[in-house]
């Protein structure tokens, strides 16, 4: 097991055609050496995985990286399940640079991020 942070950027959609670095997510997670979130070793880090949220101008938004039965994702009010942002079926996707994910927002939209970048984390 080895702590990660990991960069995700928005990927192309309508609005940003060329995808928006500006836009997304970084977190810290523990992957096994293919790449995937190590659910056993998340159990032992899981209050050091925290998640920021950076959306152009809008205010950064901080929460944590959670493990449900439905799946992973991030939440920023442990008391308050509305505002999960989910990942689609992220147990089945290697967190790769270059590879994609899908992450449903607040308001329910579906939007592809790409792995920008994957470095060692010191925590």
């Amino acid at each position: 097991m080895s702590l990660k942070w990991i960069r995700l950027e928005l990927a192309r959609t309508p609005e940003f055609p060329s995808g928006s670095p500006d836009r997304g997510y970084e977190f810290l997670a523990p992957l096994t050496a293919d790449g995937h979130i190590d659910v056993k070793a998340w159990h032992a880090v899981k209050d050091k995985c925290e998640v920021t949220r950076f959306w152009g101008s809008e205010p950064q938004r901080t929460g944590k990286l959670r493990h449900t039965g439905g799946g992973w994702r991030f939440d920023y009010d442990p008391g308050d399940d509305r505002d999960d942002e989910p990942f689609f079926k992220l147990d089945k996707h290697a967190l790769v640079k270059g590879a994609y994910v899908t992450i449903t927002e607040q308001d329910g939209q579906q939007l592809p991020f790409r792995v920008a970048e994957i470095t060692p984390a010191s925590v």
